[in-house]
């Protein structure tokens, strides 16, 4: 195994508030980042940027985006600083071939991003690239295609690069309930994610939507979603599959987290 391996990771990410508070999901997402020596680099999948193909962030210095509203204002102020890196941008783009890639210049890292680095890379000193999702297809095709994109980046991690994506497994915001501790379709399809990492059956992951109901219900809208089939499809052939913290919030949001590793 290379040494410079770096691991996959799914964030669950939750509310923006995560970024300001100290509870067991921001203490794992820490640990997470002190586990490994410091990447080259992070490319990062969030559920909060979408286009129509395929874009990276490549500019220098990204902004950040404080993409919500009604939070207060200490979430606002809050800046992550990580440099970008224009040049391994070019690089990603011309790996990903013949699948265009537009270089963008104009977003930055948006909270789905810079709510978990903030906790896990506080000191922002590890570059960090944005991969945008592809809403450039029929629903259907969605899940598969983002699926093949982590296959087509895997290579990344044996040269430094950490994966990541960020979003939530069940993301309902229309059925979130303050008093319930998760509704039952919410554990249900949890639970069947959980099952099928855990045993490497990743293709059952891709095709949710068989669950039905629950999936409806679970992934109404596929966007927090599909960073965790990129980062499924970033497996290499000796890692283990690993659910470092779980849990679903306000009776409708997962914050399971998901890491794939090779042994150190």
């Amino acid at each position: 195994m290379n040494p410079e391996t770096m691991p996959a990771i799914f964030f669950g990410h939750g509310s923006p508030m995560n970024a300001l508070v100290n509870n067991p999901y921001t203490q794992c997402w820490a640990g997470l980042g002190a586990r490994w020596p410091q990447p080259k680099a992070i490319l990062m999948v969030s559920a909060h940027w979408c286009t129509h193909g395929l874009a990276l962030t490549a500019m220098p210095k990204p902004r950040t985006i404080h993409d919500f509203g009604g939070f207060p204002p200490a979430l606002y102020a809050m800046q992550y600083a990580a440099a970008g890196d224009p040049s391994l941008a070019r690089e990603i783009a011309d790996a990903l071939a013949p699948l265009p890639v537009v270089l963008d210049e104009s977003w930055g890292f948006d909270h789905g991003t810079w709510s978990v680095l903030c906790h896990a890379y506080p000191k922002a000193t590890v570059p960090v690239i944005q991969l945008s999702l592809n809403y450039q297809m029929a629903a259907n095709e969605l899940p598969q295609f983002h699926f093949e994109l982590g296959q087509r980046l895997a290579h990344l991690r044996q040269q430094g690069v950490m994966i990541c994506g960020s979003g939530n497994i069940v993301h309902n915001l229309r059925r979130m309930n303050p008093n319930s501790t998760g509704e039952t379709w919410a554990h249900d399809f949890n639970d069947a994610m959980r099952e099928a990492m855990l045993l490497g059956s990743f293709e059952r992951c891709v095709a949710y939507r068989e669950l039905g109901e629950i999936a409806s219900l679970a992934v109404p809208t596929m966007e927090h979603f599909l960073p965790l089939l990129v980062v499924l499809g970033a497996r290499l052939p000796d890692d283990q599959q690993e659910i470092p913290i779980d849990g679903i919030e306000l009776g409708a949001i997962s914050m399971m987290s998901v890491l794939l590793h090779c042994s150190l």
